[in-house]
C-alpha cells in the first residue's frame, strides 16, 4: 500500500513543478556553458592569430636590426676607406708643396694625384652617409617592428588569463569570474587590433 500523501494532486503538482524548476535549471546551464566554449574558442583563435603575428613581427623586427648592423659596418668600413684616401691626399699634396721649388714636374705630378684623391674621398663619403641614412633607416623600421611584437605579446597574455578565467569557471560554475574572463578578453582584443594599428 503506497505511504499517504504520495498520491495527493498536491504532491503531485509540487513534483510536476519542482521537475519543471530543475529542468528549467539544466537548460539555462547547459546554454551558459555552450556561451562559456564558444567565447573561450573565439578567443584561443584570437590567442593563436596573435602569437602568430608576434613571432613574425619580432623576426622581422631581428632581420631589420641585423640589416642595419650589416649597413653600420659598411659605413665604417668606407669611413675608414675615407681616412686612407685623406691621408695620402694630405702626403701627396704636402710633397707637391715640398717639391714646387726644386722640381716643378714632380710637384704638379703630386698636386693631381692630391686632387684625384680628394675627388675620391667626396665619393667615399657620399656612400658612406648613403650606409649611415640606411642604418637609420632600418633600425626606425625594427624599432617599429618590435613594437607590433610587443602590442600582440600582451593580446596574447590577455588571452592567455582569459581562457584561464573561463576554466575556473566552468569548473566552478561561476558566471562572475567567466564575465570577468571575458573583460579581460576584450583588453586582449585592444592589444591585438592595436598590434596592426600601433594606435595607443
Amino acid at each position: 500500500m503506497p505511504e499517504e500523501g504520495f498520491e495527493t494532486p498536491e504532491f503531485k503538482e509540487q513534483l510536476e513543478q519542482a521537475t519543471e524548476h530543475a529542468l528549467e535549471v539544466a537548460e539555462h546551464h547547459s546554454r551558459w556553458l555552450v556561451y562559456l566554449s564558444f567565447s573561450t574558442a573565439l578567443i584561443a583563435v584570437l590567442a593563436a592569430i596573435a602569437a602568430l603575428e608576434s613571432g613574425a613581427f619580432s623576426n622581422e623586427a631581428l632581420m631589420l636590426k641585423n640589416e642595419a648592423l650589416l649597413a653600420q659596418s659598411k659605413a665604417s668600413d668606407q669611413w675608414a676607406y675615407y681616412q686612407a684616401k685623406s691621408v695620402k691626399a694630405t702626403v701627396y699634396a704636402v710633397q707637391a708643396a715640398a717639391s714646387k721649388q726644386t722640381n716643378p714636374e714632380v710637384a704638379a705630378e703630386d698636386e693631381a694625384e692630391a686632387q684625384r684623391y680628394g675627388n675620391e674621398e667626396q665619393e667615399i663619403s657620399k656612400t658612406a652617409k648613403e650606409f649611415e641614412e640606411e642604418v637609420k633607416k632600418d633600425a626606425a623600421l625594427s624599432d617599429k617592428s618590435m613594437e607590433h611584437h610587443h602590442r600582440f605579446a600582451y593580446g596574447v597574455t590577455m588571452f592567455q588569463i582569459s581562457i584561464a578565467l573561463a576554466a575556473v569557471a566552468a569548473l566552478s560554475r561561476q558566471k562572475t569570474i567567466w564575465v570577468v574572463g571575458l573583460v579581460v578578453g576584450l583588453l586582449g582584443l585592444a592589444f591585438f587590433a592595436d598590434g596592426f594599428l600601433l594606435y595607443f
